[in-house]
């Protein structure tokens, strides 16, 4: 098949591009013909929260990305339209994640379809954003719209789809593993890497900073335990998308800084590896959540999870099987801590794991996207 898929891919960095290249890989070992159109701006400048949007490692190779969207030009959404419309592609997948982002990439779909041949699918990370701003469901509304069918990833995602429309077809299917980050080192080699001290117990928060994703609940857990885990530290690896200086003077008031380790910068992906084996257990206090790449990321490096009882991370992660699910405070996960270490749940949560990872396929996700296509 002819597919084109539409969004984030190299020179930009993240889990968006990660997704749509690993997607594309996957297209092409089913023996797919396939083209990416990413942006030549995402984001203006102004709206971007972290220090850079682009990745500074090598392309990938074996892709063909063609660098060609301006998400703010009309004009230019007209001309890319048209230019995928004359490629007459099977099937365009679009991952969605912002409404910002639906007048571009809904008007780029409509065109496309007026060639009466190429069916769009959205694969959704979610639909009602996280963070809430005005004019989000008229433009989510726009976008929906534009398009033949969803791949949802995770039930409330595939329930939120109603809010805008209950006629196309949907699928659900989770996140596949995320399996590009390369490849599993020895915990104390990964620790050795990262400089830290091998016989000292490391929990993992990782990610781009957002008030949403919780770090002040794991802040204020890992502060309540200090007086009940000895040699344990709480690595903190991800880039600040919210105030950065709220959050180090959370560090002096907790007066827990001395047992963080801090690395509060966009993790290229070269380096994942390293601090998913240096950690014991991934922690994902999120106070809203739809699905979480984290955790496939978790499963790749056969990784034991807390995570709170939010969205979809429940059905990603089974408690007490892979890791704990908790409510979404800091004493419900201060508790989940200490009762992973007290009754050491490591190596039953990785046995587990190595069974429950078999079903996240990035074969079966673009089979689905086929399936729901035709």
């Amino acid at each position: 098949m002819k597919v084109a898929i539409l969004g984030t891919a190299y020179p930009f960095r993240g889990g968006l591009a990660a997704y749509n290249e690993r997607m594309a890989k996957e297209m092409l070992v089913q023996g797919d013909q396939v083209k990416i159109y990413t942006f030549s701006l995402q984001y203006p400048a102004f709206l971007f929260p972290g220090t850079s949007q682009y990745s500074s490692l090598p392309a990938p190779k074996d892709l063909d990305i063609e660098v060609c969207v301006n998400s703010i030009n009309p004009f230019n959404w007209i001309k890319t339209g048209l230019k995928i419309r004359k490629w007459k592609p099977d099937i365009l997948i679009v991952k969605f994640w912002l409404p910002f982002m639906a007048p571009c990439l809904g008007t780029i779909c409509k065109i496309v379809r007026t060639n009466k041949h190429t069916k769009v699918i959205a694969v959704l990370d979610n639909i009602i954003p996280h963070e809430h701003r005005i004019g989000d469901k008229l433009f989510t509304q726009y976008f929906v719209n534009s398009v033949d069918g969803f791949i949802a990833m995770s039930n409330s995602v595939y329930n939120d789809i109603n809010y805008f429309d209950n006629k196309k077809q949907r699928l659900l299917y989770p996140h596949p593993l995320y399996d590009n980050y390369g490849s599993i080192i020895d915990k104390s080699e990964a620790k050795k890497q990262l400089g830290l001290d091998i016989h000292t117990n490391y929990l993992l928060f990782f990610g781009l900073i957002r008030d949403y994703k919780g770090l002040d609940i794991l802040l204020k857990a890992f502060a309540l335990l200090k007086n009940k885990l000895s040699n344990t530290k709480l690595i903190i690896a991800g880039d600040y998308y919210a105030n950065k200086e709220e959050y180090e003077q959370l560090f002096d008031t907790l007066k827990i800084k001395q047992d963080l380790e801090l690395h509060t910068q966009f993790i290229p992906d070269d380096e994942v590896n390293k601090f998913f084996c240096a950690a014991d257990v991934v922690v994902q206090p999120y106070k809203t959540a739809t699905q979480s790449g984290v955790t496939q990321i978790c499963y790749h490096f056969n990784k034991p999870m807390i995570v709170t009882n939010v969205g979809g991370l429940p059905e990603i992660v089974p408690h007490n099987k892979v890791g704990l699910v908790v409510e979404p405070n800091e004493i419900a996960v201060a508790d989940a801590i200490l009762q992973f270490y007290q009754e050491a749940k490591e190596i039953e949560f990785i046995n587990n794991i190595l069974i429950e990872k078999e079903k996240y396929s990035w074969n079966t996700l673009c089979t689905k996207i086929k399936q729901l296509a035709e």
